[in-house]
């Protein structure tokens, strides 16, 4: 993972909906988790989900025990300026998900879109699949959402790994079920078009 500082620089010369990876709403992100018929108090993790407007989603659809994980503080300030009030209703975490420490078995369902495709070394890749394995509930939900095949090279500068569905589940394996994938065509706010892969896994176990 590049330093902190690269994303406390993007989120200090940079708008929050003037970077790449920005949705107006996380439709895709949104839809799968109804889908994985999670409760309205399943404990959710967003990783990376910074200044992303899937928490906002998630709060006015209910939701109401909800963790945002990112590296960077200015992202997750300016989520948390943008929710105002509702603000505290979230846990927030300033971390790396690489090294941080999360407790076990505590989320029903983790989602990830766009931090795992930055992981371009083997051991970071290895940390990452161990916190999901040691935080996640067995039988819990993991949505993870990369680069495809076709996507991009390259995000914020910084060289990324692209999978098609198959690579992205033989990166978590045995321990986690493939239930399902989906592609997206996200539209940037440049006009430009990014291919993602997205893997619904459920984790082994009762």
């Amino acid at each position: 993972m590049e330093s902190k500082e690269h994303w406390e620089q993007v989120y200090t010369t940079k708008a929050t909906d003037a970077v790449s990876w920005f949705q107006p709403h996380a439709a895709l992100s949104l839809r799968l988790i109804r889908e994985s018929g999670a409760g309205s108090d399943a404990a959710i993790i967003d990783v990376g989900g910074g200044a992303s407007t899937l928490v906002d989603d998630l709060l006015a659809n209910g939701y109401t025990d909800v963790t945002v994980l990112d590296l960077s503080a200015k992202a997750l300030v300016a989520a948390q300026q943008r929710l105002g009030a509702l603000a505290v209703q979230v846990q927030w975490i300033e971390a790396d998900i690489t090294t941080v420490s999360l407790p076990p078995q505590h989320f029903d369902l983790w989602h990830d879109r766009a931090v795992f495709h930055f992981l371009t070394t083997e051991e970071a890749r290895a940390a990452y699949v161990r916190t999901v394995l040691h935080t996640v509930k067995p039988g819990g939900h993991v949505i993870i959402a990369t680069f495809a095949e076709d996507g991009p090279t390259q995000c914020s500068g910084l060289p990324v790994m692209r999978y098609r569905p198959d690579e992205l589940h033989a990166e978590f394996g045995e321990p986690f079920s493939l239930l399902k994938h989906e592609k997206e065509t996200h539209q940037t706010p440049f006009g430009t078009v990014q291919q993602f892969t997205y893997c619904y896994c459920r984790k082994v176990g009762e």
